[in-house]
Formats: C-alpha cells, structure tokens, sequence
C-alpha cells in the first residue's frame, strides 16, 4: 500500500508544488501587467501635461504674434495719419511696415475709401490703385461696429479657394474716412509656429477656429473643413464621439487633457488611440473670438517603449517564479520601489525647478538697484519692486508705459539713445544721468544689457542702475579738497614773500615812533601806518595757519562751552541786528578735538555771516550732538538769511573770495575756519538756498564735525 500510494503522494506533491507555482506566477503576471498599466497612466498622464504645455506655448506664439500685428497697424494708421494728403509719404511708410510684418504672414496691405471708391494696394513687390465698381467682386470693407476695440477689428477667418485669410483693420482719422487693412495668409502666419512642433516622435499639432474649422492640419485636405465633419467623411466606419465631445469643450474656450481614437496618423491606418491636449488662444476679447489649439500623439509611442522592457522582465520573472517563488515577492517589491523613485526624481526636480525661479525672483526684487528691461521703442517690459517704489507706483502699473512717463524727458531720450544702440551692436551700454527728485538731486550709474533670444537676435534690454549720488557727494568734496590745498601752498608761498618787507616796514616804523614826539600830526601818520601793516601781518599769518601743515594740538574742548562761550561774546550784537538765537544743545557731548580759541574763531565767523546774511534780522539757530558710530561732535549754525547762491557754492572757501559788498569783507574767513577744522580731522560743510527759488525757504546750514576723545586719551 505504501508503495502504491507513494506515487500517488508525488504526483499530489507535484501538482500542489505545480499549481503553486502557477498561482504565484499567475499573481506574479498579475501584480506586473498591474503595475506596467499603472506606470503607463503616470507616464501617459506626464506626457500629456508636457503636450498641455506645448499647447499652451503655442497658443501664448499665437497670441504674441497678432499683438504684435496689431501694435503694427496700430504704429502704421499712427504713421500715416500723421502725414494726410501725402501719397508718396503714405507709400514709402507702407513698404517699410509691409517689409517688417511680411515674415508674420501678411502678404498685402490696403487702404479703402469707401466714400471715393477707391482701394490702394500694396504687395510685396507692387502696388496699384483700383477703383470699386458695383458687382466688381471686391473685397467689401470691414464693418467694425459691434466692437469695443475701435482702434484695432480683427475678422473671422475667411475661407477661400487660394486658401484661408485673416484681416485687421484700423480706422484712419481724416477728412475722408479710411481704413488701413492687414491680410494676413492664415498658413505663412500660423506655419512657422505650429509646423515643426513634435510630441514625442511623430506627435503634431492642430488648430481650429471658433466655429470649429480647421485653420492648421498635417493633413492640408482637413484645412477650411469642419472638425465635426471632416474625419467622418474620411472614415465613416470609426466613432469620433470622443473627439467631438473633446471640440466641444474646446470651442467653449476650455483647456484639458484626454484621448481620443482616430483612423490614422501620418500615413498609418487603422484604429490608433491618440493622447490629446489643448488650450485656448485668444483672438479678440469684444466681441469674445477664440481659437483652440491641440498637440496630439499615439498612445503606442509610449506602450511600445514601456511594452518591450516588459516583455523582458516578464521571461526574467518567469525564469526566477520556476526556480524559487520568493523572486517574485522581490521583484514586485523591486518594482514598486523604482516607480516611488521614479516619482520622487519627478518630484524633486520640479520643486529644484520652482526654488530656483523663486530664489532668482527673490533676487531681483530685494536687490536695492534700478532694475528693468524695456523693449525697442523704450517701453516697459518688466520693472523690479525698488524701481516702482521709486516712482511710487506698483510694477504693473510700468508695463506698456515709456521711459518718458518716468524719467525727466532729457534723461529718457539718453537712455533711449543708448538702447537703440544696444539693439545695434548687441553690446552693453554704461552711462550716468541726474535725476531731481523732489528738493534732491540723485546721480544714477546705469547698464543696459541685451537680452538675447535664441537665435542670437536681441529680443529686451535690461537696465540695470545704481544710485552713486554719495560718490559723486566725495569726487566733488576731494576737487575742492585738492583746489584748497593747491591754494594753500599758494598762500604759503605768498605769505612768506610778504612777510620780509613787511617786517622792514613795521621796524622802520617802530624806529621813526621812538623818534618823533607824540601828539605831533606825523606821530599820528606813522601810528596809522604801523596799525595797517599790523593788519597786514594778521592776514599774513591766517594765509600762514590755513596753509601749514601741522600735528594740530593735543589738547581738547568742551564743545558746549566754547559755543555759550562765544554767544556771551556776540549777545550784544545779534540784539542789535534783530537776531533771534535759537540754542539746541545736547548734554552728552563729548570732548572734541581742538584749540577751543581756535574753535571760538571758527563759530565767531561762522555767527558774523549768519549777521550778514540776514539784514533786517532774523532766527539763528545753533544745535550741538553727537554721531556714535562714526565718534564725532556736531556743531550746526542755521540762519533764514538770503542764502548762497548755487553758482557760489564752489567757491565759498577758496581765500579772498567774498559775496560781501566791497570794504566790507576780507574773504578769509570761511578760508581760514576751514583750515582750521582740517587741522583737527574735522569736517565744514555747507548746504544753502538762494532766494528766489519757487517752494524751498532761503537760509544756510553750515554744519562742522569733529573726532571726540577716544578712551585711552
């Protein structure tokens, strides 16, 4: 009995270890031939979001290309408007636009006087006059009401035995109403842009109009047919339900995504299942006219790379299923694995795509620069956040605008200047320019880049500026530094020369006093003599003190002492003048640098001017402080004077030079307090305004700064 069983037993064993490796290989093929579809609706679906991208660059060429059709005719009917009545004027500005819009499609321009029944017409290598007659078969004219864009009437495609054609018109002012024409060959326009589009390997695109028509097909015997119609009439034996459902949604202006089954596709015939995206394009917004456009491939392109690594993986497994059923449990786990992995690069790479555009929009709007880009004719493209917050506006608010509705009209036909120049040469450009704003003057050091498309052409300048006003604040103060010193050596030179006779003179003197009795006319002559060359002496050694190069002394001053020190001196006199004094003492002020006599001299020349300056009184107003950072005193004297007039300013601390009326004034002073602060390490400044100047009050500031005691001093 067990012999006779044991056969049995193996063939029982066999058959649950033979049934077992089919259900596992079974649910091996099964758990494959399920994963395989699911990758293949991922991929499928990827791929069509690529193809809805095509789609959508597509429609956005389209769109781009009829706006600019329309600034063309817009610029054109702009042109010849502005010439009425001068037909060789008309004529040469018509073949300039035609030349320039003959690549986009339009192959003939005409002007219509319907009230003379006359048409003018311009090809590329002719143009004629013809004069309408009733039954002529002429093109009628455009009839352009109806829409709320007067400038600009787009027309419905107009199919045609030599094709489909599109027509712009614009009105022309005048006397005599007109109209300027565009007919545009809806082939050459659309060609370039929808022609050499590829989904995959033998993917296309199509284009159909609001109605449905089809204005662009692979297959030219589709063109001016109904998209409902024509595939029927080609192969009555395959639904097109799918796809008319697809169309419908496409005339409602819709975009998606879906699949359809056509009976052909480049040359091949049969049942082929097609991946399908489309977007609308817009043509006109009043009245609503829209295209679509749809980027289309067979299915098969995508199965059949992904249906041969199957079939591969399908003998592999059986081989692994046949010699241990554990191979498969590894495999499915292996697959699934890659299709997270598969995932995960998708994933990461589109969020490394969206860091970087945000990390380069981040850049751009948080850089503290002028930054902008303009097309040819010097309009806004593109304005950065610092730049609109300049103007005071938003950037949106920039786009379309030109450079002149901005800057200063000078400043604009510059940059303008320089952006035709970089649209020539293809190289950057770098200049500076000066803008007034408000009471300020800022300088601006500006680049303008071109921006290249793919062809090389320059398709935008970039601008992108600086303000270097503090730069330009030091180049100005370093020339009036050097200017100074220069005078200084000067001065020194003079002084010295001086300063020999002068001593001869004062000893003779001295010597005739001594000799002459006093009382007598000639005693009183010679003390006359002696007081002016003493006088001279004194303007010898202030040339001297300015001009000497010196360590200064190490000694420091109280800065808020030397000024109620020096008020106490001149209370008397600013009462007499009518001068109210305004004190805005700080009490933290700490020692500075200085000889207070000295520093008393300064404030007692800079007080007399404010006097000076203002006749008939006035306020002054002294204010001490403090800059922690840069560890400096301030000292600034502020009248309501006449002010210094901007012609002046440049000139205020060379020596001898004064605005006084003459015998009033040496034109030392300013000259010798100047070098007096430089000695010290100190800085004098002036900001002043003239009288006279519409919406700023007249006065001067001078403001003086001085290096406070360091710690270990």
């Amino acid at each position: 009995m067990v012999k006779r069983n044991a056969p049995r037993l193996r063939k029982g064993i066999l058959l649950i270890v033979c049934s077992t490796a089919i259900l596992f290989m079974a649910c091996g093929i099964w758990l494959s031939l399920w994963s395989a579809g699911e990758i293949k609706g991922i991929i499928a679906g990827r791929f069509n979001e690529e193809q809805l991208a095509l789609a959508r660059n597509v429609s956005a060429s389209i769109e781009r290309e009829l706006s600019l059709l329309v600034k063309e005719i817009s610029l054109l009917a702009k042109e010849i408007s502005a010439k009425p009545g001068d037909r060789e004027a008309e004529t040469k500005t018509i073949e300039r636009g035609l030349s320039r819009i003959l690549e986009n499609g339009v192959q003939k321009i005409e002007i219509v006087a319907p009230e003379k029944g006359l048409r003018y017409i311009y090809t590329p290598y002719r143009h004629w006059t013809e004069t309408e007659k009733p039954g002529s078969g002429a093109e009628p004219v455009p009839d352009m009401e109806g829409s709320d864009n007067r400038s600009v009437w787009i027309s419905r495609p107009l199919i045609r035995p030599s094709g489909i054609d599109l027509i712009l018109a614009a009105s022309l002012p005048g006397k005599t109403p007109r109209q300027l024409l565009f007919y545009i060959n809806i082939n050459w326009f659309l060609a370039p842009l929808i022609k050499d589009i590829r989904s995959g390997q033998t993917g296309y695109a199509w284009l159909v109009d609001e109605n449905g028509v089809f204005l662009f097909h692979p297959d030219a015997g589709f063109l001016g047919k109904s998209a409902f119609e024509a595939r029927g009439n080609k192969d009555p034996s395959i639904s097109f339900d799918k796809i008319n459902f697809i169309q419908k949604n496409m005339l409602k202006g819709q975009e998606g995504t879906g699949w359809y089954l056509s009976g052909w596709h480049r040359g091949i015939t049969g049942q082929i299942k097609k991946l399908i995206a489309y977007s609308p394009v817009m043509i006109s917004e009043s009245p609503s006219r829209k295209w679509s456009v749809a980027v289309v491939a067979p299915i098969s392109e995508i199965e059949g790379v992904i249906q041969k690594g199957y079939v591969r993986q399908f003998l592999f497994q059986g081989l692994v299923i046949l010699v241990i059923l554990a191979g498969v449990l590894a495999i499915v786990l292996f697959e699934m694995r890659w299709s997270r992995i598969l995932e995960k690069k998708v994933h990461q790479r589109t969020e490394a795509l969206k860091k970087s555009e945000e990390r380069y929009r981040s850049l751009v709007e948080s850089a503290e620069d002028f930054i902008f880009s303009v097309d040819p004719a010097g309009k806004f493209l593109s304005v950065n956040s610092f730049t609109a917050n300049f103007f005071g506006s938003r950037p949106e608010a920039f786009l379309g605008k030109e450079l002149a509705s901005q800057f200063p009209e000078d400043v604009a036909e510059k940059q303008l200047a320089l952006i035709k120049r970089v649209y020539k040469h293809k190289k950057s450009m770098r200049d500076e320019f000066e803008l007034k704003t408000g009471d300020h003057q800022i300088w601006i050091s500006a680049n303008f880049m071109p921006l290249k498309n793919e062809d090389g052409e320059v398709s935008a300048v970039l601008c992108i500026a600086r303000d270097i006003t503090e730069n330009k604040v030091l180049e100005r103060q370093l020339i009036n530094t050097e200017k100074l010193a220069s005078l200084g050596t000067l001065a020194a030179g003079v002084a010295h020369e001086v300063n020999n006779p002068l001593g001869v003179m004062l000893g003779f003197c001295d010597l005739l006093l001594r000799k002459t009795e006093k009382g007598t006319q000639t005693f009183e002559d010679l003390k006359t003599i002696e007081r002016q060359g003493l006088h001279c002496k004194q303007v010898v050694e202030n040339l001297l003190s300015f001009a000497r190069v010196e360590e200064g002394d190490s000694e420091f001053a109280d800065l808020n002492y030397c000024v109620n020190d020096i008020i106490n001196v001149v209370k008397h006199t600013l009462e007499m003048s009518h001068v109210e004094l305004v004190q805005s003492l700080a009490d933290d002020v700490p020692m500075v640098k200085g000889n207070p006599r000295q520093l008393q001299q300064v404030f007692l020349n800079l007080i007399n001017n404010a006097v000076v300056a203002m006749k008939g009184g006035g306020v002054l107003t002294i204010r001490t402080g403090q800059e922690r950072i840069h560890r400096k005193a301030v000292v600034q004297f502020e009248d309501n004077g006449v002010g210094i007039k901007e012609e002046d300013m440049d000139h205020i601390f060379e020596p001898f030079f004064t605005t006084k009326p003459e015998g009033e004034g040496t034109g030392l002073g300013l000259f010798v307090s100047y070098g007096i602060i430089a000695k010290y390490g100190g800085s004098l400044d002036c900001v002043s305004h003239a009288e006279g100047i519409p919406g700023k009050p007249s006065g001067t500031i001078f403001t003086i700064k001085l290096p406070t005691r360091k710690r270990n001093e």
